[in-house]
């Protein structure tokens, strides 16, 4: 049935589509009955895993980009996700990069994106997590949804004052959400992955620490990286992510990489620069996620986000030294039941 529909929706623009959808979804969830049965039909049985100090209902999140502005947490929720990423948010709202710029590519299973940070801002985001929140508060279920915050710089704020917007991400949001991951791995922010560099990167997340000693209780925060990494950079950021504690990654963002799609280039070339994620981006994540759990002994919590689209890609990246997992492309082409598919191959695992 998902798939009929898929192929429907495909006719149209993919950021207009992500947007009718969920918008269609956020509608219906505000109807008690309907939204019962969405939960009923797509929310899986897994008993609850604890990582990073926190319960999660299921090790099945939605990676960040996907609900940039925290407005589908409810609807997203009826579909039986243990934890959402919402941002990436930046300080001051942005637009983001011009349209068209959400592309399918449907032979290879995967999407390319040039999106630019669209977001409405910290502090409007902020609001919209606490008016949720408060409606919550009569909840009986003690399983709360967890929801991650993925933070980023301003376009126009130079590298050398990064540092300062990831603060006010971080002082903004913090009330309201249960982990950060500071996001320094987008390709489509010009000079972004720049941030990558050890210094950079040092900067940001001790002065991002220093903060979070300050909070009565503080929370976990993460560093998601680039796939397009080579080994001396991915081995400058385990030594520094061990030697300040870091709590832990998400591997990975985007690559830049076009290698070996069944695109055909003059598809491609119409739809220009942007971050590939879907099936071409599981291999390099898996590898890239290997070797950190390898390198630091597993002493640093992984969560996997690459190319995950069944129970056997999810268990590939558990296998591999993954903690849990996110979805996001895979969501657009495996359809609304993909939580509790995955997690019934992961059921053996999470006991």
């Amino acid at each position: 049935m998902y798939k009929l529909l898929r192929n429907i929706l495909f006719l149209f623009d993919a950021e207009q589509v992500h947007y009718f959808s969920m918008n269609l979804l956020k509608a219906v969830c505000k109807i008690g009955f309907l939204k019962k049965i969405i939960t009923k039909k797509y929310t899986p049985t897994n008993s609850p895993v604890n990582i990073l100090g926190l319960q999660f209902k299921n090790p099945i999140g939605l990676g960040a980009g996907f609900d940039k502005n925290a407005k589908y947490l409810t609807g997203l929720e009826a579909l039986g996700f243990g934890f959402i990423e919402i941002g990436t948010v930046t300080p001051l709202p942005q637009q983001g990069n011009d349209k068209p710029r959400l592309f399918r590519l449907p032979k290879d299973k995967a999407l390319i994106n040039r999106m630019g940070f669209n977001n409405d801002g910290a502090k409007v985001v902020a609001e919209r997590l606490k008016v949720w929140k408060g409606s919550r508060q009569s909840t009986v279920d003690s399983r709360q949804l967890i929801i991650g915050g993925n933070i980023g710089k301003n376009k126009q704020t130079p590298n050398e004052d990064a540092w300062r917007d990831y603060e006010i991400c971080f002082m903004e949001l913090f009330d309201w959400i249960d982990y950060f991951v500071v996001n320094v791995s987008s390709p489509n922010t010009p000079g972004l992955r720049d941030l990558q560099q050890k210094d950079f990167l040092r900067k940001i997340l001790t002065h991002l620490q220093s903060l979070n000693n300050k909070q009565a209780i503080s929370k976990p925060i993460l560093l998601k990286i680039s796939p397009d990494l080579n080994e001396r950079e991915t081995d400058d950021i385990i030594e520094l992510a061990i030697e300040i504690n870091l709590d832990g990654f998400v591997v990975s963002n985007t690559t830049i990489s076009r290698d070996k799609l069944q695109t055909t280039n003059y598809k491609l070339q119409p739809m220009g620069a942007g971050g590939l994620s879907g099936k071409p981006l599981k291999q390099s994540s898996t590898k890239i996620l290997e070797y950190i759990c390898k390198k630091s002994d597993n002493k640093i919590p992984v969560i996997a986000s690459g190319g995950i689209f069944t129970g056997n890609d999810a268990k590939e990246k558990i296998e591999a030294g993954a903690l849990l997992i996110q979805v996001w492309t895979g969501f657009i082409y495996e359809g609304p039941a993909i939580v509790k598919n995955i997690s019934k191959s992961l059921a053996y695992i999470y006991k």
